[in-house]
Formats: structure tokens, C-alpha cells, sequence
């Protein structure tokens, strides 16, 4: 396992989009999946990205919680195959929320850290009411003997909570009771930046690794300035999330990164 070492500069992690997963009503086969989980991995490592995450992105509609078991054997070849084809770290993110799908399969692959996007509270999301299930997670963490981080948004885009509080008190609870190990901010709608303000409030108030969660791009990379990195998904794609990756992108956002 290749742990995420957060440095003085930003980190930026790269997202891969999988395929439709077996099952979803978009799949078309297995072949294509592991090998997008391969390449995107290597031109993304190529790029200077510090991490990727693989995610189950275009299983739309998405399950609001649990995933069947053959999300879960797709999903674990495609990021076995993400793990074996670089030497940087892997995450993984199971949508909507399947958290224990996502550590388990973290185990089994040597991914490194997971993303869940409710950890606790309840959301309104467009799968239903989704409940953070942190009590649950971190335990099982703690049974399957650690060792995979715990990244939790924070206010995940489309999505709106069920009882509304300070941000900052959630982002509090997040890694005081929620037990996450870093907290990642984004804007409304995948795309879209986090609001700086936001950001700034968080970063100032609350004792925590902090990640920009959506809409970095070169335009807007100073919001860098109040986070310790960004996941990036849709700029290294042009904005199209069918396009494949360019890489020419990754370089382009990375080296401004580092000047943060």
C-alpha cells in the first residue's frame, strides 16, 4: 500500500471514470473497464499527479447505499488493475455511498485511501434521503487491522442536507466524531468550484487536511491556496466526462500547482 503523503504544495488526485460497472444499465463489457483503470492510471502518474481515484461513475442511476456484489467484483478488478499498473496511490469511491464496499475493496486491491461522500448525517440526494453510516465504517476499519485512509466531503455536491448547521461545525464533527482524515469541499454540482469563502472559513476554523473536491482548473487554481489539494476530474477531460484524459492537461495543471 502506498500511503497519500500530503506535502507542503497542494497534492492533486486524479479521478477515473469508470465505464458502466456489470449490472448497470449502461454496461457493455469488462475488457474496457480494466483497461481504462490501467491507462488512465499510467498517463495520469506520467502527468505528475501525486494519487487517482477510481470511481463507478456512469453506473447511473446510482444505488443510494449498498452496491451489489457485481459493482463489487468490477470495481475491484478495475482498480487491482489501477493499483498494478503505477506506482502512486489509489483511492477508491463507491456511489453513491457504499463506504464499506469501498474499504473492502481497498483491502483486497492495496488501495490506499476511500472517499465517502455522506459519513454522517442525512442528505437529500436525487437516490432518497442517504444516512452516513461512520459508525459502521470505522469499525470495520479498525476489524480489517486500518490502514486505508478515510477522505469525507463535506456538503457533497447534488446534494442538500436534511438539517441545516454551520458548515464549519459539520467539518468539526467530521473529524472529531466522524474520525475522517481529511475533509473535502465542493461545489454544487460536479464541475463546479467550492465557494472560496467557504473554504477560507474552513481552512481558518477547523484543524484538518483539506481537499478541493470539484471545478479546479488553471483559472481558478488559487483556490489551491486555502486547501491541501484537489481531486481533478473533469479539466483533464476538457470538460467532456466521455473524453478520455489528456495529459497534457495533467502536466499543465500539476506544474501550476506546484507554485502554490
Amino acid at each position: 500500500m502506498r500511503r497519500l503523503e500530503f506535502a507542503e504544495r497542494p497534492v492533486i488526485i486524479g479521478v477515473i471514470h469508470l465505464p458502466p460497472t456489470l449490472g448497470s444499465p449502461l454496461f457493455r463489457n469488462m475488457d474496457e473497464i480494466v483497461e481504462k483503470a490501467s491507462k488512465e492510471a499510467e498517463i495520469m502518474e506520467k502527468g505528475g499527479v501525486d494519487a487517482v481515484i477510481v470511481e463507478n461513475f456512469w453506473d447511473i442511476p446510482f444505488y443510494p447505499r449498498r452496491v451489489p456484489p457485481e459493482t463489487i467484483a468490477s470495481m475491484t478488478l478495475a482498480v487491482n488493475a489501477a493499483v498494478k499498473s503505477s506506482s502512486i496511490p489509489v483511492g477508491v469511491n463507491v456511489l453513491r455511498n457504499d463506504s464499506l464496499a469501498a474499504l473492502a475493496i481497498a483491502k483486497a486491491t492495496g488501495a490506499s485511501f476511500i472517499r465517502v461522500n455522506v459519513l454522517m448525517w442525512a442528505y437529500a440526494t436525487d437516490q432518497g434521503i442517504i444516512e452516513g453510516e461512520a459508525f459502521r465504517l470505522l469499525r470495520k476499519r479498525r476489524e480489517l487491522g486500518g490502514g486505508v485512509d478515510i477522505f469525507a466531503d463535506v456538503r457533497v455536491k447534488h446534494a442538500r442536507p436534511m438539517v441545516e448547521q454551520p458548515i464549519v461545525d459539520e467539518a468539526k464533527d467530521l473529524i472529531e466524531r466522524g474520525l475522517a482524515d481529511a475533509i473535502i469541499v465542493t461545489g454544487s454540482r460536479t464541475g463546479v468550484p467550492p465557494d472560496e469563502h467557504i473554504l477560507r472559513e474552513i481552512r481558518e476554523k477547523v484543524d484538518c487536511k483539506l481537499l478541493i473536491g470539484s471545478g479546479i482548473t488553471p483559472e481558478n487554481v488559487n483556490l489551491l491556496k486555502y486547501a491541501d489539494g484537489a481531486i481533478v476530474g473533469s479539466y483533464f477531460r476538457g470538460g467532456d466526462l466521455k473524453a478520455p484524459i489528456d495529459q497534457e492537461k495533467v502536466k499543465k495543471l500539476v506544474e501550476i500547482a506546484k507554485r502554490i
